[in-house]
């Protein structure tokens, strides 16, 4: 004998359970796989887990179902942190005519794809100043614009919209579609761009802008439209980040007399709702690095390091809206703090998981610490030397000095990190030659190369496996 519930009584008992829980349910009956495959339930463990999921349009999302998508994530996802060293296929991408510049972005795979599609992308710009997109799993050019008259210095994507923002050295700010070899919208800044960030929020998609005058920009896509301008700092501003959600955006400048802000991020979007810009004054001066917690929208990590011994400070807050007097302010609540100490070399490079857990490098160890400063795991390397690390909810990438990684996945029941695989480097590197940075995304790695008596080039491994 089958057992019914009301509908609306089924999806308030169903809006409690997980994924795995859900997918259960759904195997009762055809009544209860309608209400557990509800696309509004499977958005809510979407948005939960992947924060840029909230502001997802139907559009976007296409024929796939909430359902189907966090299905095929996942899967993603665990397909790469199980995988094995040969599981991947290793590229070299270069061009004949001239090398890479020094940086590159992911055009897909930190977002929502249209076609849900194992496919990586990375946009790119080369020394004759032309932007450039390159499909990694087959290791060729899918679209290049014009050459710009100008040094491009900087360079982000919007992988939601396919949208490519780039910043000359004559203060130019463009947006490129990647499907036309002119830039779809122009407009220019007062003084020299250090920090360039593109996000898709609750009010449409911006991009943000940080200059040597220590004014932020806030621009609309895609006619980037000035939205608002604040002064933030005396001078420039080196660090912005938005949080998982885009509530909020932290600024910073590496200067002793000189403490990072964050602002409410709707005051400097909706300027006719508000007066003035909400922001707060944290107390952490010389902070050199800055996570925003993973799946989780209020809590932020920063490291330092101060004194004489140069001892590396870190320090969580918790971002909080209060009212006063009939307005909105907002407070940085100091969480946990604690000093690094009697660990061999300084560390040059941190994340955070979801789970409060900092990790950092440190010379040629990986140290994974509580927020109030308790060891938990100790990743000992020597004599290998840690270069830089990748720090996303899913997995850490260690880059050694001679080119080789070491993927490790955060445990899901645990707080430490379980080592998956090494890739070693394939071509040996010069002593002039350098990994400048690691990206990852749901199905490949690449890393930057430069500084080699050869033009910098893009070492990537693509994951073999099939939808």
């Amino acid at each position: 004998m089958e057992f019914y519930l009301p509908s609306v009584p089924l999806w308030k008992i169903f809006s409690y359970l997980d994924a795995f829980s859900l997918l259960q349910a759904a195997q009762v009956n055809k009544e209860w796989n309608v209400t557990a495959s509800s696309n509004i339930l499977w958005k809510k463990l979407c948005v939960k887990r992947w924060h840029f999921c909230e502001d997802v349009t139907p559009q976007l999302l296409g024929t796939k179902t909430w359902k189907q998508f966090f299905v095929y994530r996942t899967w993603q996802e665990h397909s790469k942190s199980r995988a094995k060293l040969k599981d991947f296929t290793y590229k070299e991408i270069h061009t004949k005519t001239s090398g890479f510049q020094e940086f590159a972005c992911y055009l897909s795979g930190r977002g929502l794809t249209r076609n849900l599609q194992d496919r990586s992308v990375v946009c790119m710009v080369n020394s004759k100043a032309q932007i450039s997109t390159w499909d990694i799993h087959e290791g060729v050019m899918t679209w290049v614009s014009l050459e710009q008259p100008t040094y491009i210095k900087m360079l982000t994507t919007l992988p939601e919209m396919q949208i490519v923002v780039t910043v000359d050295v004559h203060l130019t700010i463009k947006l490129w579609d990647c499907h036309s070899r002119e830039p779809l919208s122009t407009n220019r800044l007062l003084f020299p761009c250090v920090s360039l960030e593109a996000v898709f929020t609750k009010d449409g998609p911006i991009v943000l802008a940080g200059d040597t005058d220590g004014d932020l920009y806030i621009f609309k896509i895609p006619e980037l439209n000035l939205i608002s301008k604040v002064h933030v700092f005396q001078y420039g501003i080196n660090e912005l980040y938005c949080s998982p959600q885009r509530k909020w955006v932290f600024v910073s400048k590496k200067h002793p007399h000189i403490l990072p802000k964050v602002y409410f991020l709707s005051s400097l979007l909706r300027t006719s709702e508000f007066s003035a810009p909400v922001s707060t004054i944290l107390s952490f001066s010389l902070c050199q690095r800055a996570c925003w917690t993973p799946r989780r929208e209020d809590r932020i990590t920063l490291m330092a390091r101060r004194g004489p011994k140069q001892f590396t400070k870190f320090a969580t807050f918790d971002m909080k809206l209060e009212e006063f007097r009939n307005q909105l302010t907002v407070k940085g609540h100091l969480v946990a703090n604690f000093s690094l100490e009697g660990y061999e070399g300084r560390p040059e490079w941190m994340g955070v998981s979801d789970k409060n857990v900092i990790v950092c490098s440190c010379q040629s160890s990986l140290l994974l610490f509580s927020m109030d400063g308790n060891i938990l795991q100790r990743v000992p390397y020597y004599p290998l030397e840690i270069l830089r690390l990748w720090v996303d909810p899913v997995n850490v990438i260690v880059t050694f000095i001679d080119g080789s990684m070491e993927v490790h996945a955060w445990e899901e029941r645990s707080l430490l990190l379980r080592r998956c695989y090494w890739l070693k480097n394939w071509r040996p590197c010069p002593r002039q030659c350098a990994c400048n940075e690691t990206f990852c995304d749901d199905v490949s790695i690449i890393r930057m190369m430069k500084n080699g008596p050869i033009p910098n080039y893009l070492m990537a491994y693509t994951l073999n496996i099939s939808s």
